[in-house]
């Protein structure tokens, strides 16, 4: 009798530690995926035949090593008050220096004078950081979309031409075509006009002229722009099929409007004879 309630005690037990297994796997191998990988551990195997044994499973991963994920550019802005560096390098709202000191005093400065904190260099030591005013962010943000937007995109070529605003007429021609050619190829073309002594021609007026010799086709991809004393640049570009569509509309609609105004003024003068 005693044997027999052993053996059913075995027997309860063993299937109990089915179920707990059981349990156990189901509720790993349903959870959603993580990137964690569980050590090895010792699990009790039964044996209806043997006894209790114990064996050593192998480790257990739910997901493939994790990729380092380039880190993301913060874009150019105010930083609030969030800021993860107990020292950092400031500079004043003028550009000027404040040296290193703890972010508890940037951000009393900030407070005092109502400015923002702009995250400038991370990879320094310390992280560079200055006070700016709305104004001076909203200004740095459109200088750098300009310049983003001038900087040639991969793949795409960009030719360069440079001449004097005393250039000659014919000389200016031949540029002119040269622009044309390489807008046809759907490159960047880069126009550089240095302000000749003793010239009085409008460097603007002469970009306006080389635009539209190539307006059917070209439009600024930046626009005219003193770059140093004396010189201007602009960017040219091939106009896209949107951009060409609704230039053609416009052509299309004044030419319309000039016909319209010449049959206006024949009407009197066919009255009169």
């Amino acid at each position: 009798m005693t044997t027999f309630c052993v053996m059913k005690l075995l027997c309860q037990a063993t299937r109990n530690e089915n179920r707990y297994a059981e349990r156990f796997f189901g509720t790993l191998l349903t959870q959603t995926p993580q990137k964690r990988a569980f050590p090895p551990f010792w699990m009790v195997v039964p044996d209806p035949r043997k006894s209790t044994v114990f064996g050593l499973t192998q480790p257990f991963c739910t997901a493939e090593k994790s990729q380092t994920q380039p880190k993301k550019k913060a874009a150019f802005g105010s930083v609030g008050r969030r800021i993860p560096y107990r020292i950092l390098h400031l500079i004043n709202q003028d550009g000027e220096s404040l040296g290193n000191m703890h972010r508890a005093e940037a951000l009393k400065l900030m407070d005092q004078h109502d400015l923002k904190l702009v995250l400038l260099q991370e990879n320094a030591e310390p992280p560079v950081y200055r006070l700016m005013s709305g104004q001076q962010i909203h200004e740095e943000q459109l200088k750098r979309a300009e310049k983003k937007k001038a900087s040639p995109k991969p793949g795409v070529v960009q030719k360069e031409l440079s001449f004097s605003s005393a250039i000659a007429k014919n000389d200016l021609e031949t540029k002119t075509k040269q622009i044309a050619q390489w807008i046809e190829k759907k490159y960047h073309v880069k126009v550089t006009i240095r302000q000749a002594k003793d010239s009085n021609t409008d460097m603007l007026v002469l970009f306006e002229q080389i635009l539209e010799t190539v307006s059917e086709k070209a439009t600024y991809l930046s626009k005219p722009k003193v770059t140093r004393e004396g010189v201007s640049t602009c960017i040219l570009r091939h106009m896209s099929d949107k951009e060409l569509k609704a230039y053609q509309k416009m052509e299309n609609q004044k030419n319309s409007t000039v016909r319209k105004d010449e049959n206006e003024e024949l009407k009197p003068s066919e009255l009169h004879q």
